[in-house]
């Protein structure tokens, strides 16, 4: 017999004799059918915990008289928007997206284990600061303000110090004789004095252009005694023998 629920086992019974499975009524079926058992009340959602919650002003009310959706609220986020306002800079620092096939392990080191921010590397993430002040903050008994103050203590100092390690160990390597590839400002460096050399190949194409477009050309050849001026003297002695200007172009090859 498949399992029922203990208020439905009579229904069961009554399909299994209706369909001659049973050939015998049990001792206890007419009674049940007489005096049927209440059916089982409609099951309640499960509590929300007071964790995710952010605390009321009455503990005592946990939950509201408005029918509204409670706000989802975290610690973590707290402490990762604080954090973000203090150091901006951290938001642009490269990260990956790329999710595995499968969720890492957790971290060894956990809970009262965990009290100083280095245990999970020389090179903490933002994320580690901000579970490292909440660490402390549950298993350790500290403020959250001075757990925050110590994390972001122990965080600057850590970048430092892998700031400065990071600074020699490039001197040294180039000291003797490594080459690096251009980063990214190099690169960016490099595109825009090519875009600018484009920019000025293209002016002198234009300016070669335009003087070829200049099909005819003006040749002015200084003649004898045009050098200095006459106040029109010259002319009028001309004119008055008769000479009559010339002002055509003096060829130098023959036609």
């Amino acid at each position: 017999m498949v399992r029922r629920i203990a208020s439905q086992v009579h229904q069961q019974v009554s399909r299994l004799l209706q369909g001659e499975y049973i050939q015998r009524e049990p001792s206890w079926y007419r009674a049940v059918i007489n005096n049927p058992p209440l059916s089982l009340p409609p099951k309640t959602p499960p509590r929300r915990t007071p964790y995710d919650k952010k605390p009321q002003l009455n503990p005592q009310q946990v939950y509201p008289k408005n029918p509204k959706p409670l706000p989802v609220h975290y610690i973590e986020d707290d402490l990762r928007r604080q954090f973000f306002r203090d150091h901006p800079f951290e938001a642009f620092r490269p990260t990956t997206l790329v999710e595995n096939d499968r969720i890492s392990d957790s971290h060894p080191i956990q809970k009262e284990e965990w009290v100083r921010l280095r245990q999970r590397g020389r090179n903490p993430t933002p994320d580690d600061t901000v579970q490292f002040a909440l660490n402390l903050y549950q298993y350790h008994a500290v403020p959250l303000s001075e757990a925050y103050a110590r994390a972001v203590a122990q965080f600057r100092a850590l970048r430092s110090e892998h700031h400065v390690a990071t600074t020699f160990a490039v001197m040294e390597a180039e000291a003797l004789g490594a080459a690096f590839q251009p980063g990214e400002l190099e690169q960016s460096f490099e595109k825009e004095k090519k875009a600018l050399e484009s920019w000025q190949k293209k002016e002198e194409q234009d300016e070669g252009a335009l003087a070829a477009r200049k099909r005819w050309k003006a040749i002015v050849e200084k003649r004898e005694g045009q050098d200095r001026w006459t106040k029109g003297e010259e002319y009028v002695r001309l004119w008055k023998e008769g000479v009559r200007p010339d002002y055509s172009p003096i060829l130098t090859q023959p036609l």
